[in-house]
């Protein structure tokens, strides 16, 4: 019985373990800027941390997360994968996470669970307790350029005034009746001029009978146009040298001359 206990608290113990090492640490700006807030534990109402229906953009490291737009792990759910999530708008959940917590290694998850696959890769570069650092020098670095920003916007534009088609069959009626009319007045020749005159003016107001005439007006219209030279850099690829050996890594904004590794080469933030 004593190592039927003792074999569970080991179990509880690694699982426990498991779980403390995956952290997802939220940002109130996209491209991780602004005030953030990381969790290695469940948090099940972000009210208790001032954070709530504030998170614009996410880093996810080691293990997945699930981010729901209710408190209590209720409403919407989506599942996050480790990757850096400059912004959580793809997903539909910008502004409207409430609580949060980490999905055990073993657990099956249905893909229709699932956020959209994080742009950036991303590993846990932070400084190891009494790790020695030193300056790797940069050797390249490339920018990968986003999607061209496209920027749209309403406006009035004037419509003008359109005449709809001529009543042939109205011109036809108007033309006839119009001669009758024209024929009673007058006699003689002037009476056949009349009987003409009647007609062409009948046709005339006849075919106009009926006529769709639509009167200028305006009309909101949006107007799009794409910027490619305000395109922003998704990451940026850098490539350094340390200790005889090539290194690439990507990272979220431009590095400097040297950046930060390890002994084994390793980025460090």
């Amino acid at each position: 019985m004593k190592t039927t206990f003792k074999h569970l608290l080991a179990v509880t113990a690694l699982v426990s373990a498991g779980m403390a090492s995956a952290e997802i640490i939220f940002y109130e700006n996209q491209d991780f800027q602004g005030r953030s807030v990381s969790a290695t534990l469940p948090i099940d109402n972000f009210r208790t941390t001032g954070f709530n229906d504030r998170a614009t953009s996410a880093i996810v490291l080691n293990d997945r997360w699930e981010a729901c737009d209710d408190a209590y792990f209720g409403g919407r759910c989506v599942v996050l994968r480790p990757g850096r999530y400059a912004s959580l708008t793809a997903m539909g959940m910008n502004d409207r996470i409430s609580s949060v917590r980490a999905i055990h290694k073993e657990a099956r998850i249905d893909d229709s669970r699932y956020a959209p696959l994080p742009v950036q890769p991303v590993y846990d570069n932070r400084r190891r307790r009494g790790e020695k650092l030193f300056n790797a020098n940069v050797q390249s670095v490339r920018a990968v350029v986003g999607p061209p920003e496209k920027r749209c916007w309403m406006e009035r534009e004037d419509v003008p005034a359109t005449q709809g088609k001529l009543n042939p069959t109205g011109a036809l009626i108007g033309g006839l009746l119009g001669g009758v009319l024209g024929h009673q007045v007058g006699s003689g020749g002037g009476r056949d001029l009349a009987t003409v005159g009647g007609a062409v003016a009948g046709a005339a107001v006849g075919a106009h009978v009926g006529r769709d005439n639509t009167p200028a007006t305006t009309r909101e219209v949006e107007r799009c146009s794409t910027n490619t030279s305000q395109a922003k850099p998704e990451f940026w690829d850098v490539g350094y040298t340390f200790r005889g050996q090539e290194h690439q890594v990507q990272m979220t904004s431009p590095p400097g001359k040297t950046i930060r590794v390890n002994a084994k080469g390793e980025p460090r933030a």
